[in-house]
């Protein structure tokens, strides 16, 4: 009697063993004479990419959030006012007027903006357009230099950036060096600032 309980118990356990289940990986066990003896299992792998597109104008850090806004400044010597000198700003991540610019996306042609408010004021109802800021691209870290899109008073301008690397991508970046052109005679005061009087531009990117 004793016997014959411990072996259906061992039936019992063996059985539950050999019941294969989702979890298990594939495997595949040969036995026999032959040389050589062969066996094969596999694995199927599956990754996932999100879509995703990335500016950075000035301070920030690489496709990641950051919410510093540079201040250029520019102050003209009165002895050059409208004398057509440039004037060479401060600030900047670059330092001197100079930013760090780079758009990355990775779904097809990128649309890139920039918007102004309107010609920057000094609170006493004069002006200076944006057409008064040169902008220097030069390279920096991609073969290709990140273009700006024409700074115009009260408007929005785009430039596509077309992928740069296969048919999908897109990694540009430049550096940015800004000077006020310095062409006319303009009345005295503060222009713009920060994000007030028009001197804000703000630098837009949409990806399909």
């Amino acid at each position: 009697m004793t016997s014959k309980r411990t072996l259906g118990s061992a039936f019992a356990i063996v059985g539950m063993a050999v019941i294969p289940t989702g979890a298990h990986a594939e495997s595949q066990f040969i036995t026999g004479t032959g040389t050589p003896l062969t066996a094969s299992a596999k694995l199927d792998f599956t990754i996932t990419i999100p879509k995703f597109v990335y500016v950075r104008i000035g301070t920030g850090t690489n496709v990641a959030n950051n919410t510093a806004v540079d201040n250029l400044v520019y102050t003209v010597p009165a002895a050059n006012v409208g004398d057509s000198s440039a004037i060479t700003g401060t600030g900047g991540d670059l330092t001197g007027g100079k930013v760090t610019a780079r758009v990355i996306g990775n779904n097809g042609t990128i649309a890139f903006s920039s918007t102004t408010l309107g010609a920057m004021n000094n609170g006493a109802g004069d002006t200076i357009s944006w057409s008064q800021m040169d902008v220097a691209v030069a390279t920096n870290t991609s073969a290709t230099a990140l273009n700006h899109p024409t700074l115009v008073d009260g408007s929005t301008t785009s430039i596509n950036l077309t992928p740069n690397i296969g048919s999908k991508v897109t990694a540009l970046d430049a550096q940015w060096t800004f000077t006020y052109k310095n062409e006319n005679v303009v009345p005295a005061g503060t222009y713009g600032g920060v994000n007030t009087q028009n001197g804000r531009v703000t630098y837009a990117v949409s990806m399909p």
